[in-house]
């Protein structure tokens, strides 16, 4: 590290190593050698390096620099690591020495372990996730035999260590795909089912999962990925009927000895959504007498919203080009189409289809023609933006919405982030987009074209003030309302 001393960049003091126009320091050199783009000067595609007499980025011969930011193998300008290498054959090589076997030679098995792991778009994230001792560890396990190259083998690594491993060994066909949800479900059921000492409840625990949490869970993955909030729900469930468990072991009770005074007991203990999964899955099996159980609190179906999205803002979002195509694609599904963001995040691109005359997207049964400019818009980002996520790992592109993880859509949380600070409240406006959309269509035309049950467009439509009585019999289009 170099003396302490103005940087001529961003003219703070501080410790000095390289040499542009100036003395630059670490962030600034770390900074010149990662902007690339069309020198003003000479309009060559390249690295930018170099400044002009207006500060202007320019390429290194144009900015007179002596330095050479091309690497020894590839010839790619960039930073350069040991050996005169850019990040990507560091990358490269760091990942070929971890995946040799005793005598230094490549694993030929492991051939698509390697193309999963160096195929990025940022090497230098990658290379710094190769680096860290337990990854680095993990695939010489791999190498070595010690780790099995498969689900249960990585099962066995710190979930943390290999989930991304997963990921992308997943997203490039080297493993079967599995729900990314589910298995971090798995991992956590195993140390919570741990966590039990009596060896009957954890049976119980264990049957409750099997035949019941576990099963739905199967059977819905199997369709679509399996969301957050879903996982979060059936893990507290099984917490909760843990908690019951233990509670009935302290009064000296059996599941198969409690009875209405007990289960009432616990409720009011505690509350009287508290573990009902888990009664209702153990009467009906009869690991409980079959009780009354608390009825869950209600205050009545809620009243209709006010209207919340005004004519101006959905075409706001359609015609504002300052906003980021990504949002205006996600606004339009939330504020036309009434998709929540739970649903929207695990579209795919097989759910669009254009034949260059008509799009049409599949968010139901059938599928509903998408009008102007609505079709344009998704055929921009289609064609544009998604491909062009700057993220290290979004390389799968059957996502509409591809997320940070390999293989792996974007969460439910982040887009929702997004949305609100585009100045879209999702849930009010998915709402409010669903009660227009019944004024317009009969509710069981509109649950099916959108995805919804029957009871839900029907609450929809009485909170709009829709009867059936305005509706004729037949078929009904599936037109978004105007």
């Amino acid at each position: 590290m170099g003396t302490a001393q103005p940087c001529a960049r961003c003219q703070q003091t501080k410790p000095t190593s390289h040499h542009f126009e100036g003395p630059v320091c670490r962030s600034c050199f770390g900074k010149a050698v990662r902007t690339r783009g069309r020198c003003p000067a000479c309009g060559t595609e390249r690295l930018l390096p170099g400044r002009d007499e207006h500060a202007v980025a320019v390429c290194r011969d144009c900015a007179g620099l002596d330095r050479d930011f091309s690497c020894e193998r590839c010839a790619h300008e960039g930073d350069l690591w040991p050996g005169r290498l850019c990040e990507r054959c560091t990358l490269h090589d760091l990942v070929a020495r971890l995946l040799a076997d005793a005598d230094g030679r490549p694993q030929p098995f492991l051939a698509p372990v390697m193309a999963a792991v160096v195929d990025t778009d940022r090497p230098r994230s990658r290379l710094m996730w190769v680096r860290s001792p337990h990854i680095s560890r993990l695939l010489e396990d791999l190498a070595a035999g010690r780790v099995p190259l498969s689900h249960d083998g990585l099962d066995a690594a710190p979930v943390r260590t290999a989930a991304l491993l997963r990921d992308l060994l997943m997203d490039t066909g080297v493993l079967p795909r599995r729900d990314r949800q589910f298995l971090l479900y798995q991992r956590w059921l195993a140390d919570r089912l741990a966590a039990v000492h009596n060896p009957d409840h954890r049976q119980l625990l264990r049957r409750f999962d099997t035949w019941h949490v576990s099963r739905r869970f199967r059977t819905k993955a199997a369709k679509e990925p399996l969301s957050q909030s879903q996982i979060k729900y059936a893990r507290n469930q099984i917490s909760q009927a843990a908690a019951l468990l233990a509670w009935l072991d302290r009064r000296g009770l059996d599941p198969g000895q409690c009875t209405q005074a007990d289960l009432e007991a616990w409720h009011r203990e505690h509350s009287n959504t508290a573990a009902q999964m888990f009664l209702r899955w153990a009467m009906h099996n009869g690991c409980m007498p079959k009780l009354k159980r608390a009825a869950q609190a209600s205050g009545g179906r809620p009243q209709a919203a006010p209207p919340y999205v005004p004519e101006g803002q959905l075409a706001r979002v359609l015609r504002d080009e300052d906003l980021p195509r990504r949002t205006r694609v996600a606004g339009t599904l939330v504020l036309l189409y009434a998709q929540p963001v739970t649903r929207i995040v695990n579209l795919t691109t097989e759910h669009i289809a254009d034949d260059g005359a008509a799009l049409t997207i599949t968010l139901g049964e059938p599928p509903m023609p998408v009008p102007e400019p609505v079709a344009g818009l998704i055929r921009d980002y289609l064609n544009t933006d998604h491909h062009r996520l700057p993220y290290a790992s979004a390389r799968s592109r059957r996502w509409l919405f591809p997320g940070r993880q390999a293989g792996q859509p974007m969460t439910a949380r982040a887009l929702q982030t997004i949305l609100r600070d585009a100045g879209i409240a999702p849930g009010v406006g998915r709402a409010e987009a669903l009660r227009r959309f019944v004024e317009h269509t009969p509710p069981p035309v509109a649950a099916k074209a959108l995805g919804y049950t029957d009871f839900t467009t029907e609450q929809a439509a009485a909170d709009r003030g829709v009867t059936w009585s305005r509706y004729a019999a037949g078929g009904h289009g599936h037109r978004p309302p105007p």
